[in-house]
Order: C-alpha cells, then sequence, then structure tokens
C-alpha cells in the first residue's frame, strides 16, 4: 500500500539556495518529491514553497519529521507546516434559506472529489434540515431574531468543539460573524456574490445590473473582521449582457459561485493556498 504524500508549506526569508537546501533534506530523509512549486514576494522579499513528496521508508515517523525538519526551519528563520494526504479534516457548513452551495459541496463529498467529513451544518433558518439528512449530517437551527448574538456565537463555538471542527464553510450563510467569535475560531471560508472588491456587501447582482456590467463574477475568501476584505482564494467570471434582468444575473451567478466554492475549499483541503500580508498565493 502506498504511503500517504507529505506537504510541506514553507514561508520565509528570501535567499540564494533555498530550494536546494529544501530538496536535499527530502532526498536526504529518503524523499521522493512529488511536486515542488515555488514563490518569491520581491516586494515582501518573502519565499514561499510547497513540497509534497512520498518516503521510501517501510513507516513514516510523523514526529521525527517534524522535529528534524524543525532544524531546517531554524536555520531559514521561516515559518511551516506539516500535513499528509490520507488527513480527512471535520468541516462544519453555515447556510442559510438558499440550497444550491451546500448541495454542491456535500454532492462533491459523496463522490470523492473533496475529501473532507462534514458532521456537522447550521443554519438560522430551518428550510434546509431535510437535506443535510439525506446526507447523515448534524443540522442544527438557530433562531437569531429571538436570541442575543453572542449567545448563539458560544453555542455555535461550543459544536465546533464538540464535533472537532477543523474548518467552517459558508455556504450562503447569510449572517456576520462577530470579532470574538473569529478570535476564537479563524479557519472560515465564504462565498461572496460579487467578484471582490466590486460591489461589497448586500445585493450586488442588483447593484451590477444597475451599473449594466458586462461581466459579473463570485468570490471564495477567508473571512476577517472586515466584511469582504479577507484574503482571496479563488475568483469565477461569466458574461452578462443588457438583455439579462437581475434574476438572470442570479440565476448565472448561482452557477458560479458553486464552481468558486467548491474550488476553494479543494485548494484549502489540498494546502495549496498560502495567506501572508493580508494576501494569497495559490499553487494550484
Amino acid at each position: 500500500m502506498e504511503h500517504p504524500s507529505i506537504i510541506f508549506k514553507i514561508v520565509c526569508p528570501d535567499r540564494p539556495g533555498l530550494v536546494s537546501q529544501l530538496t536535499s533534506w527530502i532526498s536526504n530523509y529518503g524523499g521522493n518529491i512529488k511536486h515542488s512549486d515555488h514563490h518569491t514576494d520581491q516586494d515582501a522579499g518573502l519565499f514561499l514553497s510547497r513540497i509534497e513528496w512520498h518516503s521510501i521508508h517501510s513507516t513514516i515517523n510523523r514526529k521525527e519529521i517534524y522535529e528534524s525538519f524543525q532544524e531546517i526551519i531554524l536555520d531559514i528563520n521561516g515559518k511551516f507546516n506539516i500535513n499528509y494526504s490520507d488527513e480527512i479534516p471535520n468541516v462544519a457548513i453555515f447556510v442559510s434559506k438558499q440550497n444550491h452551495c451546500l448541495i454542491d459541496l456535500l454532492w462533491r463529498v459523496r463522490n470523492g472529489e473533496l475529501k473532507m467529513n462534514v458532521p456537522l451544518i447550521i443554519s438560522n433558518h430551518p428550510d434546509l434540515e431535510s437535506i443535510a439528512n439525506d446526507f447523515n449530517s448534524q443540522f442544527v437551527y438557530f433562531d437569531n431574531v429571538n436570541s442575543s448574538k453572542s449567545d448563539v456565537e458560544d453555542q455555535i463555538l461550543k459544536l465546533i468543539e464538540q464535533f472537532d471542527i477543523d474548518l467552517v464553510v459558508l455556504a450562503k450563510y447569510m449572517q456576520i460573524l462577530s470579532d470574538s467569535f473569529l478570535q476564537k475560531f479563524s479557519s472560515i471560508i465564504n462565498i461572496h456574490h460579487s467578484f471582490l472588491p466590486a460591489f461589497k456587501g448586500a445585493q450586488p447582482y442588483h447593484r451590477a445590473w444597475k451599473r449594466g456590467v458586462k461581466l459579473i463574477g463570485a468570490t471564495a475568501h477567508y473571512v476577517t473582521k472586515d466584511l469582504d476584505e479577507g484574503p482571496i482564494i479563488e475568483q469565477c467570471t461569466v458574461n452578462v449582457s443588457h438583455r439579462d434582468e437581475v434574476d438572470d444575473l442570479i440565476r448565472k451567478g448561482r452557477d458560479i459561485e458553486r464552481v468558486a466554492l467548491a474550488r476553494a475549499v479543494r485548494l484549502h483541503l489540498n494546502h495549496q493556498v498560502f495567506v501572508y500580508n493580508s494576501k494569497t498565493a495559490v499553487f494550484d
């Protein structure tokens, strides 16, 4: 049976010889490189590297790999993450009333396109419970109207801990998470129905239609305390024309929202996204 891939993600100050130093360590450890991607941000003076490799050893000592590679990181004054391709994270999906992104994500999980578990679906409306039941996910409804925001968020955080959630996906969750919530759990991806930074906030398709745009988009990004300002992971666009009404823009937008969100989640799961200086580098 083939061993899982080992994925190194490194960010450090740029200097000559870094690729050689990193790949030599892998070779000396008995590794065979599967993918190797590097980028230098000259303005920031940073070197970014993603290396995916296999070990020829009969067993993989994950603690030994971490401790040994840490010596390299100290030498290059960098930061790193080590992940393995057999890791299957637990993901919670937050929704409101719209179901298209939720169904698309769950379908891709069932068909093996997205390697994640979805044990928990949270909503501020009860409408989508049957979908959660169809995919064997626990559905939890919170009444945001008659309950305080802080109480609801406290209960959600308890569920995130209870279900051992690694990532939250906002699949058309029409609520703004508080700064307090984000300080306690920040690994969150959102889908916004516009080509950011254009048309931030509510009703972007209506505002785009009023401006007579010829292109609309959808943006998947990490969530930060600044609304629709988080680092962008994926964007998709589709052409529109003067013949299209608002409903046409919304219909076309739903298609690209599904695609952009699924791509972003896949990139995140595959550890292909680097976040630094409020932006991203994506090794696709």
